[in-house]
């Protein structure tokens, strides 16, 4: 019953991520990106891109079918690979923010299109926070994103916006440079706050000195799924027996994992060290 309530709690918990993230996306796009003529990154843009291309010869492909074009097929890999939830939230994210934008109309905040590139992509960057943190996300290259550092361990955010950045190049070679670069900008910033704030692929090193190496490796063990090794040392001031404790974790579970070292041993020393590189077998928590 406990693990249902849990269950049903997380669901919740996501739903309402995924809503506030729709509704500051939607204000974001309405207040900063359209009113300052900002281009769009990641499928959307490339939908956009599709669309413009083809009416350089005459044509017209719909944004709407290319954006499902282009998500469908990552939305099945993910829905494979990573969880069912996770791409069903994501696609509702993608959906509900669909609908905002078409019922929504909200006037900008700014006048200034480096004020709009700079607090939109902030903002952008937070509305990608936000789903992710209720584990899901907003869809498109977010998608892909997740699914190669669910598979390696590590954040590939830089490599999107090198993605949007070359989408954006040939938007500003085919349509003009002033407002691809200031939507460069508009992606770099939006980059570096989802990294600033996303640290799930991040490892760190816990060094842990303590008289209860046992008491301790017992409650590890027993509350985590990492591995842990003692080293046997001599302390130099006291000259007392003391244990040295090694573990490699991920930084979202680190306040968690230190709470539980010192409930065991209020006088454990816990260094911090971040984990650049780290290869063998480590446990990641789904994101399911």
């Amino acid at each position: 019953m406990l693990k249902t309530k849990n269950k049903h709690l997380r669901y919740v918990i996501t739903f309402f991520a995924v809503l506030c993230s729709s509704l500051l996306q939607t204000f974001v796009i309405e207040s900063f990106v359209h009113s300052a003529g900002l281009l769009s990154g990641g499928f959307t843009g490339v939908a956009i891109l599709i669309d413009r291309a083809a009416s350089l010869y005459g044509g017209s492909i719909s944004t709407s079918l290319a954006l499902v074009a282009l998500n469908l097929p990552v939305a099945v890999l993910c829905y494979r690979s990573i969880s069912p939830r996770f791409t069903l939230f994501s696609l509702l994210q993608v959906g509900m923010t669909s609908l905002f934008l078409k019922y929504f109309s909200l006037p900008p905040i700014f006048d200034d299109i480096l004020l709009s590139a700079v607090f939109g992509g902030f903002l952008m960057g937070i509305s990608i926070v936000l789903a992710l943190k209720g584990n899901a996300s907003t869809g498109g290259t977010d998608f892909i994103a997740l699914y190669v550092s669910n598979k390696t361990g590590k954040s590939i955010w830089s490599y999107v916006f090198v993605f949007n950045a070359c989408i954006l190049c040939i938007f500003g070679y085919l349509f003009g440079w002033l407002y691809a670069g200031y939507s460069i900008l508009f992606q770099f910033i939006s980059t570096k706050t989802v990294e600033t704030f996303h640290h799930r692929y991040e490892r760190l090193t816990l060094q842990i000195t303590t008289q209860k190496a046992e008491e301790i490796m017992a409650a590890y063990v027993s509350g985590c799924r990492h591995g842990m090794s003692c080293v046997k040392a001599v302390g130099g001031y006291s000259h007392k027996d003391m244990s040295v404790l090694h573990t490699v974790i991920s930084s979202y579970e680190e306040s968690d994992i230190v709470h539980l070292i010192l409930q065991v041993d209020p006088h454990a020393i816990i260094n911090v060290l971040r984990t650049e590189n780290f290869y063998g077998g480590f446990y990641r928590a789904p994101l399911d």
